[in-house]
């Protein structure tokens, strides 16, 4: 389903003013090419709302996913939240298939292509591309099953078209220029929901921030 918001990134008083209902520890995963630092915008506006964020860095290109998956399991020991950007998101949700009983209350995947990356398949066909994806190429062009894990999952596409990956796929529909919103509506997910914000932009967008929150809390991106 489609939340469709409005764009004030003013979070409301009285929201940020309660307390994290569950847990308050939210892991931070970043995608294929970014830094675990990438995250950091978005860390700092759940920790200004009472949680405890946490960044898990790994190769996004230079590692296999089993790889990040064996490293990240051992992250997910207690219980907490999950906001993934990107491969990230794929990342996790292969955590929680492989380890259903890891304590994840709810994830939250950002711009996530979790039917396929069409930008992804393109980038492989080509010689002189191919190797930017690494490891990671497999999962981005196969995506992810329909979710039934315990673990709810929300994800927030953009559908501002700035971005390379639009060189390389032809979308169908709105994208966030390297991910069309068509490939992130996985069977099985709680919530969905498309706001203006490119790829990357995800990462600062205030209402992105404020709509993961409010997952975290209620499950849902509306109220």
């Amino acid at each position: 389903m489609d939340s469709r918001t409005d764009t004030d990134p003013r979070q409301p008083p009285a929201e940020r003013a309660a307390k994290p209902r569950g847990p308050r520890r939210v892991l931070l995963l970043h995608g294929i090419w970014m830094p675990g630092a990438s995250m950091g915008w978005l860390g700092a506006r759940l920790a200004a709302a009472g949680y405890e964020p946490e960044v898990f860095a790994y190769a996004g290109a230079g590692a296999g996913p089993e790889a990040s998956i064996a490293r990240l399991v051992e992250r997910l020991d207690e219980p907490c939240h999950v906001l993934a950007h990107s491969l990230g998101g794929l990342i996790v949700l292969g955590a929680l298939r492989e380890h259903p009983q890891l304590p994840v209350r709810r994830v939250v995947c950002l711009g996530t292509p979790l039917c396929g990356s069409a930008a992804a398949g393109g980038l492989a066909r080509k010689a002189w591309s191919a190797a930017v994806l690494g490891r990671a190429a497999e999962v981005l062009q196969r995506g992810c099953p329909p979710w039934q894990g315990a673990a709810q999952v929300g994800l927030i596409a953009g559908r501002t078209p700035h971005g390379l990956g639009r060189f390389f796929g032809r979308f169908e529909g709105e994208s966030d220029g390297t991910v069309a919103v068509a490939e992130t509506r996985l069977p099985g997910l709680s919530d969905h929901t498309v706001i203006d914000a490119s790829h990357s932009g995800l990462l600062f967008s205030a209402q992105a921030a404020r709509l993961a929150e409010a997952f975290f809390r209620r499950g849902r991106f509306g109220d």
